[in-house]
């Protein structure tokens, strides 16, 4: 019994022998199992990290700054001459001459056309013979009537002496009506001169009209006679030439849609180009802007008249401009981008982060209805036209309440409490993942 009392460890180890497995902690398969597991774990953790970084918004921002901003309207027309006249004839005819050509500047009272007058001159002394007749028609009647009218005044002194036996009262009677026929005769006759002179007068004119005469100062645009040409103005005046009177001062007319016409007022200025002279600007100004609309293709646009310094004579009657009005002008105020007018969050900070993280549980859990996410601010724009834009302020965005002035289409003048030169502006939102 004692013998077995002093039995020791490496005694028993000797007795089970070196095949006996070792214990679990001693085991390198389980250490590598741990190593393993702790591994993925800091990796789940990490990529959650990484996937709640890429699901942060991202704000884009451009500073609020001062300038200079116009409201301008477009609008396309042709150019015209302040006045020009259509110079026709009244008369038909044949052309015998043509003493000007296209470019030419005339005056007034210049002869342009003379028309082949010899029918005319023929109707004139014909019209000289019939007043000539006339007036020895009247020389005749006048010399009637004196004679009547001595007629009847003999028998009346012979009726007085006779104390009313002679003549007899036919006979006077006879003498009375002969003197009332002979002055009505000597009164056509004079009626039949003043005919005859209205006609002389007539034949005269038309004569004259054969000379055609310019009624401005000008210069000729165009001409479509040729000697030898038949005119026949039996029905309309035939047009000629067209004449301009000064080319130094031509006007504008464009047509301006109806939503811009209520920002062009008169006497606001503008600029046009013409295809001719495409780095150029010409300077104008407005004169008019009609009342009575136009509907093209129903498009209704209204006339606008501008006025145009042409000295130097670069611009032509006809050419096709593209006209900038300015409408109106703001200097030194702040502007925003359009861009930043219709930005709005797409979620604030809380909802950012449920949506993207809280882990395995968050995942499972069960989601709100879609519509039941608050509104933003600025998404309900029926506030009886107020704005806001939204600025970027330690990292998240805030709220700022404006009035909007003019846009330039671009960009758009803003006031209001709070807003200051460099301010961020947020014009955009993505995600930090979304250029990845």
């Amino acid at each position: 019994m004692s013998k077995n009392s002093n039995t020791t460890p490496a005694d028993v180890q000797n007795l089970l022998g070196s095949d006996r497995p070792p214990r679990w902690w001693q085991r390198t398969t389980t250490w590598i199992a741990v190593a393993a597991v702790a591994l993925a774990a800091g990796g789940y953790v990490y990529w959650q990290s990484q996937q709640s970084a890429k699901a942060a918004p991202v704000y884009i921002t451009e500073a609020m700054k001062k300038g200079d901003i116009t409201l301008s309207v477009a609008a396309n027309g042709t150019l015209q001459p302040t006045r020009s006249v259509n110079i026709g004839s009244e008369l038909s005819g044949t052309v015998k001459r043509v003493l000007v050509d296209v470019n030419d500047r005339i005056k007034a009272g210049q002869v342009l056309v003379e028309l082949d007058t010899a029918k005319l001159q023929d109707q004139v002394t014909q019209a000289r013979a019939g007043l000539a007749s006339a007036q020895a028609q009247l020389a005749q009647a006048v010399a009637t009537t004196k004679e009547a009218r001595a007629t009847f005044s003999r028998y009346e002194e012979v009726s007085r002496l006779s104390g009313g036996k002679v003549p007899s009262a036919t006979e006077l009677d006879s003498a009375k009506a002969a003197l009332e026929r002979a002055v009505a005769a000597e009164a056509a006759a004079q009626a039949a001169i003043n005919e005859a002179r209205a006609t002389l007068s007539t034949n005269e004119t038309n004569l004259s009209k054969a000379s055609i005469r310019s009624p401005i100062n000008g210069v000729v645009l165009s001409r479509s006679v040729d000697p030898g040409n038949a005119v026949a103005a039996s029905l309309q005046a035939v047009t000629l030439f067209a004449v301009a009177e000064d080319l130094t001062q031509l006007k504008l007319d464009v047509a301006v849609d109806e939503a811009d016409v209520g920002n062009v007022k008169v006497d606001q200025k503008a600029t046009f180009t013409v295809s001719a002279f495409p780095a150029r600007r010409y300077p104008a100004t407005i004169q008019r802007v009609a009342f009575g609309s136009t509907k093209t293709d129903n498009v209704v646009t209204y006339t606008t008249t501008l006025n145009v310094d042409n000295t130097d004579l670069s611009l032509r009657p006809g050419m096709t401009a593209a006209a900038t009005i300015v409408a109106k002008e703001a200097k030194g105020v702040l502007v925003v981008p359009n861009t930043a007018l219709r930005f709005s969050p797409a979620s604030t900070g809380a909802g950012a982060a449920a949506a993207s993280g809280g882990g395995i549980l968050s995942k499972l859990m069960p989601r709100p209805p879609g519509n039941a996410r608050p509104k933003t601010a600025g998404s309900d724009r029926r506030g009886g036209g107020a704005r806001q834009i939204w600025v970027l302020e330690n990292g998240q965005p805030v709220a700022k309440a404006i009035k909007t002035g003019i846009s330039d289409g671009r960009n758009t003048e803003v006031t209001g409490e709070g807003l200051s030169e460099g301010m961020a502006v947020i014009t955009e939102q993505r995600s930090s993942g979304a250029g990845q």
